[in-house]
């Protein structure tokens, strides 16, 4: 996704997904959603692509509302990996998702009562300072894509970084299909 010169840039709302060639283990072969972005502030956002294999009751040393305690949990990113967060995606209209992070226990659990799929549980987030962002996007260390209802079922998020390298082409496929060593080819 490309900007006209003096475009304000703002990427909330969009998903981040690791180029290829991305070494960081953080985020190699990562999705995130970019909850949050401002020019000046920087940008905040989770990895939505990597199950933990574990659910909120087996996280919580206190019994978790009825209603959460099956709540997949993901690892969010490398920052605030002590503490277990609740974020909230909403659909608004038919193209655009936002996010609400550090979602309180008791709105959590009446959303999750309402819509399952709404809530999510995430161990850590992303963050970056002003302008890191775009300076990495620049650097072709991310791909910029729009969400999709249909891509953002839970069940298709442990594969959801090759289903969109497989989509962005051919090049992208076989860069994705390659193994972390590739001497081991």
């Amino acid at each position: 996704m490309r900007y006209p010169a003096g475009t304000p840039q703002n990427f909330t709302g969009q998903l981040l997904v690791a180029h290829p060639n991305m070494l960081d283990p953080n985020f190699r072969r990562s999705v995130l959603f970019i909850s949050a972005h401002d020019a000046e502030e920087g940008a905040m956002g989770v990895i939505i692509n990597r199950p933990l294999d574990k659910h909120v009751s087996e996280l919580l040393t206190d019994p978790a509302p009825g209603a959460l305690a099956n709540v997949p949990v993901f690892l969010g990113g490398p920052v605030g990996t002590n503490q277990l967060m609740f974020a909230a995606f909403d659909w608004e209209g038919r193209d655009s998702l936002s996010l609400k992070q550090n979602v309180a226990l008791d709105e959590a659990s009446q959303l999750s009562e309402q819509d399952r799929s709404a809530i999510r549980a995430f161990v850590g987030y992303a963050g970056w300072n002003a302008g890191q962002l775009e300076n990495e996007l620049r650097q072709n260390a991310w791909v910029l894509q729009k969400p999709d209802r249909a891509a953002l079922k839970p069940e298709r998020l442990p594969r959801l970084w090759f289903e969109i390298m497989r989509n962005l082409g051919p090049w992208f496929k076989m860069l994705a299909a390659a193994p972390d060593d590739p001497s081991l080819n």
